[in-house]
């Protein structure tokens, strides 16, 4: 549970990418594995493409959707 003393975390959901969060920030697995991310800025993978899930690794990039007009 956040404290006051914590500092508040940015995050920036990009078009058709990962969420950015600013860093350091500790991911919890929906399987229950903890992640510790020292970095600056973290990509949180929202296509379940990246083999480094819940990271990005930007295959995401690798596949087209079609755009609306």
């Amino acid at each position: 549970m956040p404290t006051e003393s914590d500092p508040v975390r940015r995050l920036s959901f990009t078009a058709d990418g990962p969420v950015l969060v600013e860093g350091p920030v500790e991911l919890v697995t929906a399987d229950g594995r903890t992640l510790h991310c020292d970095r600056f800025l973290v990509a949180i993978c929202l296509c379940h493409r990246s083999k480094n899930y819940p990271l990005c690794d930007t295959s995401h990039r690798k596949h087209c959707r079609d755009r609306p007009a």
